[in-house]
């Protein structure tokens, strides 16, 4: 089975990132972030945000990741805001909740959250007997694969400032994002209290940078790390990696890569006559596709289906809803070979 189009991590890693573990393997680190390459590393990424005294950590994962900094930011009564279609709300088994915080979701038709959005739950959440609203989470790209550009996720910061609540942007797709060219690393920095740099879905073997910006907001971090498992003996391996991602531009590349295979790929639904959830603005495409071919397209190829429905959230049975992901790796002729398999599925289908 071709499952080229289910997600952007099928790949082991891109060969310079290898290469680049490789070329540790004569150093003697002293691990646990503290070595070196590490601490070099860090400096690179500063220079990258222009943001001298970030706090740079070098995590495992992007459930990890999140579970740790939202444990860390909130106190025990204090709860984040997401959307209903964010990472931590449903990709993540209730990992965030497992630390004691409630996830206060709420639906957007976009998955990105505006200060509209926020302005009715801290109307609600006024007094002790319910959770205090402090954290806001988003991600960059989305869920649904939209992309905040930087007037967005500066208007969203200001407002979280002037209502005293921290945003934490999760870049699990962050490559993808920056190669749209609306925002940049400066304004990560300058809009958010903490992000996290994605590395795994971009290339990387494994690991992601989680970067605190607010001046106080990473006090004692490493110890809530280390409580939650997410301190790396080796950190050296995701550091290794960052240093070749994000010294040049190969970090923009890649997403560049990922969204440029992904507007192929929307060209031919679009001359089909296919129409989109959303409309697509990186490498994650849903497609409302008649279900016959959609049977098809599942038979021959790994992608996430789901249902359509309409505005009374009745399922459309004539429609399914296919995810397609491309990655970094996705090259023009396996979107080649899809369209000439769909031309003859379609073809198929009218003849019967």
């Amino acid at each position: 089975m071709n499952n080229n189009f289910l997600n952007d991590y099928n790949e082991t890693a891109h060969p310079a990132l290898l290469t680049s573990i490789l070329e540790t393997a004569n150093y003697k680190l002293a691990g646990y972030g503290l070595d070196a390459l590490c601490d070099k590393t860090r400096g690179l990424i500063r220079d990258k945000l222009q943001a001298p005294h970030a706090d740079i950590h070098f995590m495992p994962s992007g459930t990890i990741t999140n579970l740790t900094a939202i444990a860390h930011m909130l106190k025990p009564y204090q709860a984040v805001i997401a959307a209903e279609t964010g990472h931590i709300n449903v990709h993540e088994t209730g990992a965030i909740e497992a630390t004691g915080h409630k996830v206060i979701t709420v639906h957007t038709d976009d998955g990105k959250l505006t200060p509209e959005c926020l302005k009715p739950i801290l109307s609600f959440h006024t007094d002790e007997h319910m959770v205090q609203p402090k954290l806001v989470y988003i991600s960059n790209t989305t869920e649904l694969g939209t992309i905040y550009n930087k007037q967005e996720l500066q208007s969203l910061y200001q407002f979280c400032q002037a209502h005293d609540l921290y945003l934490y942007l999760d870049g699990a797709r962050l490559a993808m994002a920056l190669a749209t060219h609306v925002l940049t690393f400066p304004d990560l920095a300058n809009y958010t209290d903490a992000f996290y740099i994605g590395g795994t879905k971009v290339g990387a073997l494994m690991g992601e940078v989680l970067v605190f910006t607010h001046p106080t907001l990473s006090h004692d971090f490493r110890f809530t790390m280390k409580q939650k498992g997410a301190i790396l003996a080796k950190s050296w391996i995701v550091a290794a990696q960052m240093q070749t991602l994000l010294q040049g531009d190969l970090y923009q590349k890649l997403g560049e890569q990922s969204n440029l295979m992904a507007e192929k790929l929307k060209t031919v639904f679009t001359q089909v006559g296919f129409t989109f959830a959303n409309q697509p603005q990186s490498n994650q495409l849903f497609v409302k596709v008649p279900t016959p071919i959609a049977t098809q397209i599942i038979a021959h190829y790994a992608v996430d289906s789901g249902y359509v429905t309409d505005h009374n959230g009745q399922i459309d049975p004539k429609l399914m809803l296919l995810r397609f992901c491309t990655s970094w790796a996705t090259q023009p002729i396996e979107i080649d070979q899809f369209t000439q398999q769909l031309t003859t599925w379609i073809k198929s289908s009218l003849i019967k």
